[in-house]
């Protein structure tokens, strides 16, 4: 391993242990912080139709956030691993009723059901998990890379990615890869 992937994987470790050491009292307050500031973005935006995720080892939760879409009778879709397309996401409408299933990482997504998934060009802003952030907008995650190909040549498309994260996983700088895609907005629970 490089250099280089080597302090991507001390990043990844040192944010992830910070993350996971906040309380459930910081939790709460990052996930109403991050309601308010991504509701004044969709209201801003004028946007139905949403990519989100449910949290997962200590990301900013989103479940308040996509009760208040429902009420707003918001389109809300999770990503689902792709089953025939490895390394892929699709994405499928979230509602109350939705069967979820774990996937090969723990992670619950929606069961697939054809008449779920919604293609990327109906989405308008997808809000992405993440490891660490920087002011560049250059986002950190898993490694795997689901994301960065999800957003790549966002700029062409009809979606804005947004990703939302805690204030302990803004970075100065991050050491970045020709496949890492940059978001287009960072929302930060200060």
């Amino acid at each position: 391993m490089n250099t280089h992937s080597q302090l991507r994987q001390q990043i990844r470790h040192d944010i992830r242990k910070r993350r996971q050491k906040l309380t459930a009292l910081e939790q709460q307050q990052a996930e109403t912080a991050i309601t308010d500031k991504a509701l004044q973005l969709i209201e801003q935006k004028k946007a139905n139709n949403l990519a989100l995720y449910l949290s997962f080892d200590g990301e900013v939760s989103t479940h308040k956030l996509i009760k208040c879409l429902w009420q707003q009778g918001k389109q809300v879709t999770l990503p689902v691993l792709h089953p025939f397309c490895p390394g892929h996401l699709l994405f499928l409408r979230y509602h109350p009723a939705s069967i979820m299933d774990k996937n090969q990482f723990g992670i619950l997504e929606p069961k697939l059901n054809l008449q779920d998934v919604v293609p990327l060009s109906e989405l308008e802003i997808i809000f992405t998990p993440l490891v660490a952030v920087d002011k560049q907008g250059n986002r950190l995650g898993m490694g795997r890379g689901f994301y960065d190909r999800t957003l790549q040549g966002w700029q062409e498309k009809s979606f804005l990615p947004v990703g939302l994260a805690h204030a302990c996983q803004l970075v100065e700088h991050l050491p970045t890869q020709a496949w890492d895609m940059p978001l287009a907005q960072i929302l930060i629970a200060e």
